[in-house]
């Protein structure tokens, strides 16, 4: 995850290995309340696929992949205008998260012998990186000569209680294999801990579609994190056989979400870190997931040692997204590749801590194809 070389070196180098084939096209979307410029930005390939993405918050707008037919559908959770992620309660729709993503177990950490009070917004505990994390932010744009888009952040010392001063760049790319590569990085100034992923919530079927319940999901993991009543890991590895949480064969979402099980209870259906089965920071496939009826498939592949997975199951129809549409209980599910939650109060958890002259790097791609019938 931590390398002693430039950020900028990193993401390009990771830049040279994408297709150069697909165009980017930048437009107007808005402004915010404080009058901050909002741009909107289309990655198209050679076979149609179209990603919109925009520097509030980083956040993929929408992603229209086709089925095998060659219909193309909206397949991401979402707002048809900026307004929309502006309103609402944030579910973090597509957004870039962080600084830490996830938990935070009684919103504090310790390092270098010194205590970091952050935020309280989630219960007693702080949830991605707090309520003016890198999803509020403004970020601020680069369209790449190769089709790709560059966002670059930074946040400042002491940021919703975080150390540091932390330069985040994020790099887009969409290649003609139909992925769409997300590249991290980050330096501080001083000692900090650093999580950042990508919150987008999938329906295959099309946002707002239905629920997700029918979709076929393989996780590569046999052990997962079991959480207490806040959702806090309880620093367990637990083993997924004979748990509703092996996904290590294809399964339908739905096939164990309503079992009497107490991490289910407590998580109100997924919402869970699984271990990924990989070593340090190669690229792997974390997850396969398949809609039956569409035959859209969804691969996810990344650097890092764990993913999130989450079912929708805070969603209750209270928001209304793209095409007025009602985004109803378990209509989208949320695959976030990550560190595991409450690492910086968990020894024994890989760490997450990004030391001052050093770089944060991890890489994650969302894979797009379809299956025969």
């Amino acid at each position: 995850m931590l390398r002693k070389q430039c950020a900028a070196a990193i993401l390009m180098a990771g830049a040279m290995h994408m297709n150069a084939a697909t165009k980017i096209a930048g437009e107007d979307f808005g402004t915010t309340p404080d009058g901050a410029a909002i741009h909107i930005y289309t990655l198209t390939n050679q076979k149609g696929v179209e990603v919109r993405i925009m520097n509030y918050g980083g956040i993929v707008v929408s992603i229209k992949a086709p089925d095998r037919t060659g219909n193309a559908a909206d397949v991401v959770l979402g707002f048809d205008a900026l307004a929309g992620y502006l309103a609402n309660p944030s579910p973090f729709f597509g957004a870039l998260v962080g600084r830490y993503a996830n938990r935070i177990a009684h919103a504090k950490f310790t390092l270098d012998g010194v205590e970091n009070k952050l935020e309280k917004n989630d219960g007693d505990n702080t949830l991605h990186g707090g309520t003016h994390g890198l999803d509020k932010a403004v970020w601020t744009p680069r369209e790449l000569p190769d089709g790709g888009l560059e966002l670059t952040v930074t946040s400042k010392d002491g940021d919703e209680g975080f150390p540091g001063n932390l330069k985040v760049i994020v790099v887009y790319h969409l290649n003609d294999s139909n992925e769409l590569k997300i590249d991290y990085a980050a330096t501080t100034d001083k000692d900090t801990v650093i999580n950042l992923t990508n919150h987008s919530y999938f329906n295959l079927k099309g946002a707002g579609e239905g629920d997700i319940l029918g979709h076929q999901i393989t996780v590569n993991a046999d052990r997962f994190t079991p959480v207490d009543s806040g959702l806090i890991p309880t620093g367990e590895l637990r083993p997924v056989s004979g748990t509703p949480f092996d996904f290590r064969k294809s399964t339908v979402i739905g096939a164990h979400i309503g079992d009497n099980d107490e991490q289910l209870k407590l998580g109100h259906g997924y919402d869970h870190n699984w271990v990924l089965n990989k070593k340090g920071s190669e690229l792997r496939l974390a997850a396969h997931v398949e809609e039956p009826s569409s035959g859209r498939v969804l691969e996810v592949l990344t650097t890092q040692p764990g993913v999130q997975f989450y079912t929708g199951n805070f969603l209750d129809g209270t928001i209304h997204g793209k095409g007025g549409k009602a985004y109803q209980r378990r209509y989208g599910f949320c695959l976030e590749t990550q560190h595991f939650p409450d690492s910086p109060n968990q020894p024994k958890f890989p760490s997450t801590v990004l030391k001052s002259g050093e770089t944060f790097h991890n890489t994650t791609i969302f894979r797009f194809s379809t299956a025969a019938k």
